[in-house]
């Protein structure tokens, strides 16, 4: 490549002359325009480290130095997405700005052959990130069929990167109609039935049994005696209703109310869902568990979330990597008119 490839940099382009076009026809850097090739700040910083154009600002020729300086006041989170770009393209994929950051490109494909294969968002692990900004990303990129790259940049300038993408979970599990009468304790409930206890346990993988009985915790009884399947007394004999025990159960459990409509959902689809407390998570999920004496390994690991929520990228790295750990996948439930599921995955491009 000629060293007589000049651009200018006007405010978050370097604007280069006719003479670039092999850029592009060789390595689809930029985007071709009628006075040449404009490149974003980030790939003429990648072309200039390369020393395969050079920049000018203002009539006077920069380095490497001068230009990075000069882009990372110009564009702002310029730093993290040079490392990136830098990163992709060295492990030989094609990669041009876009949303919403960048377009990667499948290992053999590039532009104007094949479609782009993800669509990348750049973050540092310092920044906080609305749940609301990766479910919105996952579920433009799932619409333009693309997949969505989280690359994650930490203080030494390492990547970590990981996909986000919309889940539709379902289960296969047959109903259960049997139940009886349970009595509300501390912070349990105990169905004392011992038929009832058995198909609900043996079919439906509901509780612990004591004996001959069945200990159900909060959100198994709330969901149960919602579907007619148990009736509920208090220790002194008193009925108790559903929203009795949502009651009782909000003073017991902060934010219950938000966990049992993810539980609700998630067995409406005929998943078994248990407790996820060893594994720091609100529920542990199964598609399906034949007998309680031959009990799979659960599939996902489901937590559940409002809307409004915000990660800190260094607790969402600590829940992907111990749920790949014990090889489940990490979903993060959140409630709105209905409960929808975002599943992130360590990813290794």
């Amino acid at each position: 490549m000629s060293e007589e490839i000049r651009g200018q940099l006007q405010g978050e382009r370097v604007k280069l002359g006719p003479g670039a076009s092999e850029l592009y026809e060789q390595g689809y850097f930029g985007k071709p325009s009628a006075g040449g090739l404009d490149l974003s700040l980030v790939e003429a910083a990648y072309l200039l480290d390369r020393s395969r154009i050079k920049v000018l600002l203002e009539g006077r020729e920069v380095d490497f130095k001068s230009f990075f300086q000069a882009a990372s006041s110009r564009e702002r989170g310029f730093e993290f997405r040079y490392v990136v770009y830098k990163d992709l393209r060295e492990r030989g994929y094609y990669v041009q700005p876009g949303r919403p950051d960048f377009r990667v490109y499948p290992r053999g494909g590039h532009p104007g052959k094949t479609p782009a294969e993800f669509y990348v968002l750049v973050l540092s692990e310092r920044n906080p990130l609305p749940l609301k900004e990766i479910a919105e990303a996952a579920r433009l990129a799932a619409q333009m069929r693309k997949r969505l790259m989280l690359a994650i940049v930490d203080e030494e300038s390492d990547i970590t990167f990981y996909e986000a993408r919309e889940k539709d979970l379902s289960g296969r599990m047959k109903e259960v109609a049997e139940g009886g009468m349970a009595t509300l304790l501390e912070d349990r409930i105990v169905l004392w039935d011992p038929e009832g206890s058995r198909l609900l346990h043996q079919h439906g993988f509901y509780g612990k049994p004591i004996g001959d009985s069945l200990q159900l915790s909060l959100v198994e009884s709330a969901y149960l005696l919602e579907k007619g399947r148990v009736t509920l007394t208090d220790r002194e004999g008193a009925p108790v209703d559903l929203e009795g025990l949502k009651a009782r159960a909000r003073q017991i459990e902060e934010g219950f109310d938000l966990k049992y409509q993810v539980y609700k959902d998630l067995r409406d689809r005929r998943l078994v869902v248990k407790t996820g407390f060893k594994f720091g998570t609100h529920f542990r999920v199964y598609k399906r568990v034949e007998s309680p004496d031959k009990v799979p390994h659960s599939e996902y690991l489901v937590h559940a979330l409002p809307e409004e929520h915000v990660f800190y990228p260094p607790a969402l790295s600590r829940a992907v990597r111990l749920a790949n750990s014990v090889r489940k996948e990490m979903v993060f439930a959140y409630p709105g008119k209905v409960v929808s599921y975002l599943e992130i995955s360590r990813l290794k491009p």
